[in-house]
């Protein structure tokens, strides 16, 4: 396991290697990444803009997406994976934020969570990106290289890898550090084929190591 010395190290570096990293999924208000954030699970943020660049022209508001029959929603992301059960979810959240919320966004993660379709990943994004409150969503790219990297250990389940991250993380850095830590492995420490060989982390990195013997 890194200790606190070499996990500040990581985070300098990858400040470094991504220094403007920032959500991808484009949005103009909290609804629209509430929205966007629920339709890119299991799914890539390149799919999901794709999708939203038109459902965000033809839906505004919660009542918008009431108003028309569940199935002209799913119709519209359609190309998008578990179109159907996240069409039924948007029309839930849409008839909560209206019932409980007067059509607006919660801003606290304890809120967000009450919402169909919005799991702890999902609030602490839209906590963080729309509203800018300090979080860590923990998902694929930043589960991965914490335990790769050694932050983590690698039975730690999500929770435990964001409870970690946030006790050796500086709150102020919380939400900088997602976004980093996920460009890291999305363009750098990927799933199937990490750039081991040219990573400035790999005198550091357990997992590296590993590999590298493998290739030599």
């Amino acid at each position: 396991m890194l200790n606190n010395t070499q996990i500040r190290h990581c985070l300098d570096v990858m400040a470094e290697m991504f220094p403007d990293a920032e959500g991808e999924l484009v949005h103009s208000n909290p609804f629209e990444l509430v929205i966007a954030v629920l339709l890119s699970a299991q799914c890539t943020d390149k799919l999901v803009n794709k999708v939203t660049a038109d459902l965000f022209k033809k839906y505004k508001t919660p009542e918008d997406y009431l108003a028309v029959p569940l199935e002209e929603v799913e119709n519209d992301i359609r190309s998008i994976g578990l179109y159907r059960s996240k069409a039924k979810n948007i029309q839930k959240l849409c008839r909560t934020l209206i019932d409980e919320y007067n059509g607006e966004v919660p801003q606290t993660k304890e809120e967000l969570v009450k919402l169909a379709g919005v799991g702890r990943k999902t609030a602490n994004v839209v906590a963080s990106v729309a509203f800018n409150e300090p979080a860590i969503a923990v998902d694929t790219h930043v589960e991965r290289v914490s335990k790769r990297l050694g932050i983590c250990r690698w039975k730690d389940s999500v929770i435990e890898v964001e409870n970690t991250l946030m006790r050796k993380v500086p709150r102020d850095e919380w939400s900088v550090t997602h976004h980093r830590m996920i460009f890291f492995g999305r363009y750098h420490c990927k799933a199937r084929n990490p750039n081991c060989p040219e990573c400035p982390l790999l005198d550091i990195c357990r997992e590296g190591k590993k590999r590298m013997k493998k290739i030599g």
